[in-house]
């Protein structure tokens, strides 16, 4: 026999849609990841996560929500950071002639490489833990160079002889073999240089 009770249990939903993160939520998760770039880049391995908190003005409870494990929000910030710089490939293509895009774009890498920098040792157990993590910058990286650098080519403004390869190991290398105080201004300089020597004559 089927009652009214039996009834209303048939009609209760089995399980409760997920919610949507609330707008206060997303704006703490990118307040902490937008905090945690600042503090990674200026300060190097020694930048706390209570430093990133601080600077995201949420506690840090709020902040281990959001990032469990101090890996958690390299990675995080790391992913992010390639993909503005493919979303930037994509605005200087439209927006900017081709040799003044690739500039733009390869400024940009020092950039993100001196965030990368400041959070090199715990972005290594990162990557270690995540193998797919490098292999998805690189390539999405590559990607967005190329599309610059064809471009470019095309347009008769650089040289032909140049690969996306080349120019991310020539920026990751200046960045790499700088590190005094003030080293970004430094290298910004031979990034123009070496823009300059791709030009065709």
């Amino acid at each position: 026999m089927v009652t009214a009770m039996d009834g209303v249990a048939a009609a209760k939903p089995q399980g409760k849609p997920a919610r949507k993160p609330r707008a206060d939520s997303l704006r703490n998760h990118e307040r902490v990841l937008a905090a945690a770039k600042l503090v990674f880049a200026s300060g190097g391995p020694a930048g706390s996560l209570e430093a990133v908190a601080r600077e995201a003005g949420v506690g840090i409870g709020t902040l281990y929500r959001h990032f469990p494990t101090r890996e958690a929000l390299f990675e995080a910030v790391y992913r992010r950071e390639v993909e503005q710089l493919v979303e930037l490939a994509e605005q200087l293509a439209k927006d900017q002639p081709p040799l003044e895009a690739l500039r733009r774009w390869m400024h940009a890498n020092v950039e993100f490489t001196s965030t990368k920098k400041g959070m090199s040792a715990a972005l290594a157990v990162a990557i270690h833990a995540s193998s797919d993590l490098k292999a998805y910058s690189i390539d999405r990286l590559s990607r967005a160079l190329e599309t610059l650098l064809r471009r470019a080519v095309k347009a008769k403004v650089i040289r032909g002889d140049v690969s996306a390869e080349d120019i991310l190991r020539t920026v990751v290398g200046l960045c790499y073999t700088h590190d005094q105080p003030g080293w970004q201004s430094n290298v910004h300089r031979l990034v123009d240089v070496f823009v300059d020597g791709m030009r065709r004559s």
